[in-house]
């Protein structure tokens, strides 16, 4: 039997992908000071939408949800209807977008809030590098734990969001529970220290995610509904000695939903908290036989083979797709790829380093 490729055709329920490559989401701050996503950001996905699947950088969902400067959001109709410009270049490719739903919780700070410090399951403060906010490199400081009702107001937030993306004409969404942001931290026995419904055991502390997950289902039918996780991860000062038992756990109750995927970081790139050893797609395929997505740091072949054995479906790239805006065709015809290893554009105002790569011209 063949293996699969990364240039075959797949299908996530009703949407035909017309490969298995996806585009990994990817903050780089070109919305503004208003989140309003512009002509600029379209220009950006539709130079990328080789892809058979896109998913747009991490998008608040809320104000409360704001942790990083000039990245979009879609929590008014004005942010909607900017995203609409974006659907709109992207649909008649082919390509499928999908809406990546953002909450940072305390990857966050009160120069956002007017104020106000950020949120979290419990009031442990991230250790770590500064945060860059509207006023200059800070400090971070310790959350606010989030009261059963503001958990609640968050879900809603998150429901009106996925309102918000279907009116803007995305394909699905994607619920970002990876990375160190809100949902994530609820999962993480480092940050959720929490004795009520909400935390100690596994079964609690998943509940908010699946909470969310039954809210913004009620919008989009689940097999337009995927979920980000980051079992190795250690971006945002995350990582805890049970993580094996946690992520297992978690994509066991992930399987009986009918989402459209499960997006797992499993590649290193991001880096690792070294708890124990890295898990693997594999482990998740015992548990999960619906669509997984694989990422982070991979080449060709890192994604063939998993591919190949059969524990991703789909592979998502996303640095290669800052440079290489055509990168499905440079992988497939093994042309050499420009370098993406320069950050000092990745986040700045303006088409330098977004939208001014050319295609490969031999």
């Amino acid at each position: 039997m063949t293996s699969p490729s990364l240039f075959d055709q797949y299908a996530i329920g009703d949407l035909q992908l017309k490969n298995r490559i996806a585009m990994a989401p990817m903050t780089r701050g070109r919305a503004g000071d208003t989140r309003v996503p512009n002509e600029l950001m379209a220009d950006y996905y539709f130079q990328r939408s080789s892809a058979g699947l896109l998913i747009t950088e991490a998008t608040v969902i809320s104000p409360r949800g704001i942790g990083w400067i000039g990245s979009p959001g879609i929590f008014t109709e004005e942010m909607a209807a900017g995203w609409r410009l974006v659907t709109e270049r992207v649909k008649p490719t082919g390509s499928h977008i999908f809406l990546q739903l953002w909450h940072c919780g305390r990857a966050s700070h009160s120069d956002f809030h007017d104020g106000e410090l950020p949120v979290s399951a419990s009031a442990v403060k991230l250790q770590g590098d500064q945060i860059h906010t509207p006023r200059g490199k800070k400090d971070y400081e310790t959350p606010h734990a989030l009261t059963i009702e503001e958990i609640g107001k968050t879900v809603a937030d998150y429901r009106r969001a996925a309102e918000l993306a279907l009116d803007a004409g995305f394909s699905g969404s994607e619920v970002h529970s990876a990375n160190g942001y809100l949902l994530n931290q609820f999962l993480d026995s480092r940050t959720n220290k929490r004795d009520d419904r909400y935390g100690g055991s596994r079964e609690n502390k998943t509940g908010f995610l699946l909470e969310v997950l039954a809210a913004v289902t009620q919008i989009w039918p689940s097999q337009r509904v995927g979920v980000r996780l980051s079992p190795n991860g250690v971006f945002n000062d995350m990582g805890s000695e049970d993580f094996r038992e946690t992520y297992l756990y978690v994509v066991k109750q992930l399987s009986g939903l009918n989402l459209a995927y499960v997006h797992i970081m499993d590649g290193l790139g991001f880096g690792f908290h070294e708890k124990g050893d890295p898990m693997t797609l594999a482990e998740f395929r015992e548990l999960y036989q619906g669509t997984i997505i694989g990422n982070c740091g991979y080449t060709k072949t890192d994604a063939e083979e998993r591919l190949a054995a059969g524990h991703a479906d789909i592979a998502a790239f996303g640095r290669p797709f800052i440079s290489n805006p055509d990168l499905v065709e440079r992988l497939k015809n093994d042309w050499p790829l420009t370098p993406f290893d320069d950050m000092s554009l990745w986040y700045t105002p303006g088409a330098e380093g977004y939208t001014d790569y050319s295609p490969y011209s031999g």
